[in-house]
């Protein structure tokens, strides 16, 4: 069976995610690449380590992960669902049987906070770490052009997901400068993707708390 690494080393999926990201940083939009598509790999694999799930679970949440943002290839508007139907196409053609292309697909189809739903568990730990992957370094304006989502994400400068197995939950735990951001600017546009992580993380039988400069808020 082709694993997470095969799907890693692939000369033409990587094209087409270093190419996706062109077409975000053309629109200014953070980081898509594959430091980002990297850390949830390796987010959305501890997610399910964590919670027991097999090998072969955490092989295909992480390619999953390689390949949840390869849509914006086509589009940003509805980039989930223009993924998948790409994802099916390149996994059919590696010749992955159906239902692992199938778990991915919906998975990479139902990520997005815009239409998202947690219908899966590979698709629950796929969101969590998905929007939880906020960080300064995703940033590639300068100060000078930052827009609300760059202000944010400059802000955080240290942020981690762990699983706290008293309160049996994923813990989000953040630092945010208040600099450039206020916690209030990081809820007027994340609040939507925090509800949806504890959609989630609900669908994993467990809780999610977001905890930023020491404080609760979710």
């Amino acid at each position: 069976m082709l694993t997470y690494d095969d799907i890693r080393k692939n000369d033409e999926i990587n094209t087409y995610i270093k190419k996706a990201d062109e077409s975000l940083f053309a629109l200014g939009y953070t980081e898509h690449s594959f430091a980002h598509v990297t850390k949830v790999a390796l987010n959305a694999a501890y997610i399910l380590e964590t919670l027991g799930y097999g090998e072969r679970d955490i092989e295909l949440v992480k390619i999953a992960a390689h390949l949840h943002d390869i849509g914006n290839l086509i589009n940003r508007i509805e980039h989930a669902q223009s993924g998948a139907i790409l994802a099916f196409r390149l996994l059919d053609k590696l010749g992955f049987p159906p239902e692992e292309i199938a778990t991915v697909a919906t998975a990479i189809g139902n990520h997005d906070e815009g239409t998202a739903v947690p219908v899966n568990h590979i698709c629950a730990a796929l969101i969590l770490a998905d929007k939880s992957d906020v960080r300064r370094t995703r940033v590639r304006e300068n100060i000078a052009g930052f827009d609300i989502h760059d202000r944010v994400n400059y802000s955080v400068t240290s942020s981690s997901l762990e699983f706290d197995k008293e309160k049996n939950s994923f813990i989000l735990d953040m630092t945010i400068e208040n600099e450039y951001c206020s916690v209030m600017d990081y809820f007027e546009i994340f609040l939507e993707r925090m509800l949806l992580c504890r959609k989630a993380a609900e669908k994993l039988g467990v809780g999610f708390r977001l905890i930023i400069n020491g404080q609760r808020l979710v």
